[in-house]
């Protein structure tokens, strides 16, 4: 019993503080945002394990901890050491040796590895890693492979921890510290220190507000220019997350303010200095002085120009009669082609550059089929692409010819995070197909026109209708809109599509009509009454878990989607993925939490960044096959191919059991579940619920308020994107 419980203390002072020291057996919870920590310490002096309750940037079992605190007698806990003061030091014993690596911390060594290391050189093994790392391979079963990873997870930690003990000690929660490292690699401190509002341009999940907080620590004043401009440049970034190329000066400053809380005149100051220097540029767009982010004004610029110059060139095929072309197609097909797409054929025959848009059912892929069958007669040599894996198999499904992502066509460079198709290098095809076009962002497009020889032409294919890029911009609207080239609208809805509630009602939203709720025999499209949102959750559950594997024979998780208006709020994507996730795979023993999410094998995952090394990218979903906590990596398939990723690099991943509308775009599913209430408020609009809507193949259930869905079906309210493409291509 600890010696510190016996006297009550005097009345009007606190518990006595004690020191204590021993050896970390366990961490049994770690936070690492905040440090706080729950720990298990073989103590000096102490016949049993103590458990210890404070505050650590990282912390492992087998090192060794110098505390100071009071014990207590928590009602739930039982009796706790609460550590005021933690220290934690590399350990010395041979017991605190094996178990420091063993905790998974370093790549390569888990607890057996830890055991025989410890086995074979003692005390002396972390001086051996580091002074001589040939030794390792004297140990059964560490190869040239193993002894490499061991070495290098043993210098990626040392530096990991020093970030996450600068972090720490400037105010900053240290979940990031392995991305911070892989960004700026053993120079991440001396980085950080010379700017530190690189982390919010920098590190995903780092805002402007945490690394101000550094800032201050480090003592940048409020009103430092560096401060001012870096709040400029994060509002503009900011706003192209909404889709915006750029602000008008007015909005930018008023943002500006807002976050950094300084007089007027310096924002002005810092305006002009960014503008000098650069990082951004001044223009008009409809008559309003704006600022748009440089890249993103020449991306702008340049698709504009490279359009205008692939739409003034010769056709790379002779000239086509199209009276012979349209019935010998339709001999080919064994489809007649009705009297708009026969139009649609003749106008994308004497066209270099054309856009093909419509809705569901409407006859895009039959059209887009014949057009490829007349060219491909003529020996011309195509390529089609599509922005998300999902979107290219379903062009390879629909076509017959080999479709690739956008990234894969462009052949994406891992080094630079650029492409290695471009002007110097550019695509060997004649005819570029490009299919939901309505997801490529300005960067994007740029690049993939960058690519594209002069001497091709290109088939822009979409449905206008749907949400815009997640993306800054708006290109297929604003290519339509400005009437710089041809534009084929299809609107006849064919009769075998007709039959699908699902396309009915599609467009019966998409003209601002409620959808038919009443389900005739064998409908494809249900709306479920759901007045709380409670209510929702357990009805939602039952829909995904029993009543549509039950009466479909969908698998719950492989085919059922649940589509969200938005991430927060009780039916959205965050919480429901926890809910579907109990549900469906409930975590066992085998899990790994980071970034606030548990990843077990089984789950349903989606990458949230793009990752060139990986070949994944922002959107691809895939499924968990296998955790490996002696490596301290998860691996995922996605389509069939295992993807790997460390423990500090999940915050690429999210579960994908619920996600949002935005982030399905461009993909099908068998089966959609949407949930929709006045929580959803905000988000409630007639293209956000018409492209949920077009991602059920076979199957789509509305789970909310009539209420709300009359309001997203009214609500035309699309918000506006501050892009000058327009004005460019006219």
């Amino acid at each position: 019993m600890p010696s510190a419980i016996a006297p009550s203390p005097p009345a009007g002072q606190g518990p006595p503080t004690e020191a204590l020291a021993g050896l970390v057996e366990r961490v049994t919870y770690h936070n690492a945002e905040n440090g706080f920590c729950v720990l298990r310490v073989k103590a000096r002096g102490q016949r049993d394990l103590v458990t210890v309750v404070g505050h650590a940037a990282s912390i492992s079992a087998g090192e060794w901890v110098q505390l100071s605190g009071t014990w207590v007698n928590d009602h739930t806990h039982g009796l706790q050491f609460r550590a005021g003061f933690l220290k934690a030091t590399q350990p010395t014993t041979l017991d605190g040796i094996e178990k420091y690596p063993g905790s998974g911390m370093i790549r390569g060594i888990g607890p057996v590895y830890a055991g025989k290391l410890v086995r074979a050189f003692g005390t002396a093994v972390f001086e051996l890693i580091e002074a001589e790392p040939d030794r390792l391979r004297e140990v059964t079963g560490i190869g040239p492979k193993r002894a490499a990873r061991i070495v290098a997870g043993w210098a990626e930690q040392k530096v990991i921890r020093e970030i996450m003990l600068f972090l720490h000690a400037n105010g900053v929660g240290t979940s990031r510290a392995v991305r911070i490292y892989k960004t700026y690699g053993a120079n991440a401190v001396q980085v950080i220190t010379e700017n530190p509002y690189r982390l919010a341009r920098d590190i995903r999940g780092i805002g402007f507000r945490t690394a101000d907080v550094v800032a201050g620590k480090l003592g940048i004043e409020p009103t430092a220019m560096i401060r001012v401009r870096a709040g400029i440049s994060f509002a503009l970034a900011e706003a192209t997350g909404e889709g915006h190329c750029g602000l008008p000066v007015g909005e930018l400053t008023a943002l500006a303010g807002g976050l950094l809380e300084v007089p007027p005149e310096l924002i002005e100051t810092a305006l002009t200095l960014e503008l000098e220097a650069g990082e951004v540029v001044a223009d008009t767009l409809e008559g309003e002085r704006c600022v748009f982010l440089a890249g993103l004004y020449r991306a702008e610029q340049g698709i504009a120009e490279r359009l205008g110059r692939l739409a003034a060139g010769r056709q790379p095929w002779p000239v086509i009669d199209a009276d012979k072309a349209i019935p010998w197609v339709e001999g080919r097909t064994g489809l007649a082609l009705a009297a708009s797409q026969r139009e649609a054929l003749r106008l994308a025959l004497s066209s270099k550059v054309l856009v093909i848009t419509g809705g569901p059912g409407v006859g895009k892929t039959t059209l887009v089929n014949s057009i490829l069958q007349v060219l491909r007669a003529k020996g011309l040599e195509v390529a089609l692409c599509a922005p998300t894996g999902r979107a290219a198999k379903r062009l390879t499904e629909s076509t017959g010819l080999e479709a690739r992502t956008i990234h894969r066509l462009l052949e994406s460079d891992p080094k630079t995070g650029g492409f290695k198709r471009d002007e110097m290098n550019p695509l060997a095809c004649e005819l570029l197909v490009v299919d939901e076009t309505s997801m490529v962002d300005v960067p994007l497009m740029r690049a993939l026109l960058r690519a594209l020889p002069d001497s091709s032409a290109l088939l822009l294919v979409g449905d206008v209708d749907q949400l815009p890029s997640v993306g800054p911009g708006q290109v297929l609207a604003d290519i339509i809109g400005s009437g710089a080239v041809p534009v084929v609208r299809l609107t006849e809805v064919f009769r075998q599509a007709a039959e699908s509630q699902v396309v009915v009602n599609a467009h019966r939203i998409n003209r601002g009509q409620l959808p038919e709720l009443k389900p005739a025999a064998g409908s494809d499209f249900f709306f479920v009454e759901a007045d709380e949102a409670e209510d929702g959750v357990r009805k939602l559950l039952a829909m995904v878990r029993e009543r549509i594997p039950a009466r479909f024979g969908l698998d719950p998780v492989r085919d059922v989607q649940v589509l969200c208006p938005m991430n927060r709020g009780g039916l959205g994507a965050r919480a429901l993925n926890m809910e579907l996730q109990q549900a469906l795979n409930p975590p066992g023993e085998l899990r790994v939490e980071r970034f606030g999410w548990t990843y077990c094998p089984g789950d349903k995952v989606m990458q949230v960044a793009n990752s060139y090394d990986r070949e994944v990218f922002n959107g691809d979903l895939g499924v968990i096959t296998s955790l490996d906590l002696e490596a301290g990596e998860l691996t995922a398939s996605f389509d069939g191919r295992p993807v790997t990723y460390g423990f500090g690099e999940l915050d690429e991943l999210v579960l994908a059991y619920a996600t949002t509308i935005h982030k399905a775009q461009g993909s099908e599913y068998p089966a959609v579940v949407i949930p929709l209430t006045t929580q959803h408020y905000a988000m409630l609009a007639r293209n956000l619920l018409y492209t949920g809507v077009t991602r059920g193949k076979r199957l789509v259930v509305l789970v909310g308020q009539r209420r709300a869905l009359a309001i997203a079906v009214r609500n035309q309210g699309a918000r506006r994107r501050w892009s000058k493409l327009r004005e460019w291509l006219r």
